[in-house]
């Protein structure tokens, strides 16, 4: 770990930290081409097919590689060198966008953009646990919960940036293939990032072996610290109820009628409102109650997502996006400083790949459960009925783990 001193109260201090600088830069040029591909897919997916239930396939062809691999991936994590596992998987990223251009090119089937899907879906989960642990190796841990924040804050700047000119790409061009290209450039110079970051894995006597026992380490440890297990099993269920960004091509086509440019700002305002609370928390001193707060959040995400699902009006649509991003980035900073400074660094990748596993299926069965319940009983209700159970998972959480209410600071924190 970097031998940096800490300064409290300088809430720039982690940005004086050289990988850590390469890291953010990484993951601002990937992210903010994997966030304009998003847009693509869905547009161009519906724009072919006018089917809501293509789009959630888009969550179901990225699921089944992230359930076969991650936990493989994350005890990869552990034994080898994390930064060029991250640079091998952003090459993968990069090979399936590249197949989502010639299938747009060449107006091949849609079932060939799944296929591609999937292959950018191996390479990521192989870059989660790799780039999530990798993170505590480059600051130390009295500056981590403000490393989260700024990452979470650059991360989400970038997915706010990406939507937006991913869909005034479309709307210029009439096509989704230069913007597939534009995310093979980032992901090449994200590769080359994070080349350039210096971090030394274990030495080969001592990696261990890879066993099935050895490979549920990660499930053991983060179903044994009942901390961890509740603020991961509150993501995995409110964003598979609640997420409305798979039907978004849906509403800004035939309710909201905004077309591909409204799509791209209804997409942005999300992460939009994460960047603007990651900053927010990135000046303000440490959570006091940091578990009440959790709770509050995804609460408030519930309510913004069931609001977005009644609105008629672009703009009230185009807040409540921005009040779903602002709620879950408090819920990202509380659960990914929770997870990583209670886990030890042997066991990082492992638990890590866990922490990414419940949040893709979460991603990807939301976008499908979204897409399926759509198709049968319309977009409104599968976005309000998830708002609704959002909240109801809260209430569940809160009685479930009634430690979590008693969370104070994420700096101080033990299991």
């Amino acid at each position: 770990m970097t031998d940096l001193p800490a300064a409290p109260t300088d809430r720039y201090a982690v940005l004086r930290v050289a990988d850590f600088r390469r890291y953010l830069a990484g993951r601002f040029l990937a992210s903010m081409g994997a966030q304009m591909v998003g847009v693509a897919v869905g547009w161009e997916l519906y724009d072919r097919t006018r089917s809501p239930l293509a789009l959630g396939y888009v969550g179901l062809a990225q699921i089944v590689p992230m359930l076969l691999l991650t936990l493989p991936a994350g005890h990869i994590a552990d034994q080898y060198d994390r930064s060029r596992i991250v640079v091998w998987s952003q090459a993968l990223l990069v090979l399936g966008s590249l197949g989502l251009w010639f299938v747009s090119w060449r107006q091949a089937p849609v079932g060939w953009m799944y296929v591609f899907l999937s292959l950018g879906a191996t390479g990521r989960a192989f870059l989660w646990p790799a780039s999530s642990a990798l993170l505590p190796q480059i600051v130390p841990r009295p500056l981590f919960p403000e490393a989260v924040t700024w990452n979470s804050g650059c991360f989400q700047i970038s997915a706010a940036l990406g939507p937006a000119l991913g869909g005034l790409i479309i709307a210029w061009a009439h096509a989704a293939m230069p913007v597939y290209l534009l995310n093979v450039a980032a992901g090449l110079v994200c590769c080359s990032t994070f080349a350039l970051m210096r971090f030394h894995p274990p030495a080969p006597s001592q990696r261990e072996p890879l066993t099935l026992a050895n490979l549920v380490n990660g499930l053991r440890f983060v179903f044994g610290t009942r901390i961890i297990l509740a603020t991961i099993s509150l993501d995995l269920f409110a964003v598979l109820l609640g997420g409305a960004v798979a039907l978004l091509p849906v509403y800004a086509r035939d309710i909201l009628r905004v077309g591909s440019v409204g799509q791209g700002f209804l997409q942005a305002a999300l992460p939009a409102g994460s960047a603007t609370m990651a900053l927010l928390l990135a000046h303000r001193p440490p959570m006091r109650n940091a578990g009440r707060t959790l709770l509050l959040s995804v609460a408030g995400f519930g309510v913004a997502t069931a609001l977005f699902g009644l609105s008629h009006s672009f703009w009230l649509s185009l807040a409540m996006m921005f009040v779903c991003g602002a709620t879950d980035n408090v819920s990202v900073v509380v659960r990914n400083t929770l997870v990583q400074v209670l886990t030890p660094d042997a066991l990082r990748g492992r638990v890590s790949s866990v922490n990414a596993l419940f949040i893709s299926s979460s991603n990807q069965f939301g976008d499908f459960e979204s897409g399926f319940v759509a198709h049968w009983f319309g977009p409104v209700f599968a976005v309000v009925s998830g708002g609704i159970g959002t909240i109801l998972v809260v209430a569940a959480t809160a009685l479930i783990w009634p430690e979590m209410r008693r969370i104070k600071r994420l700096d101080t924190v033990q299991t």
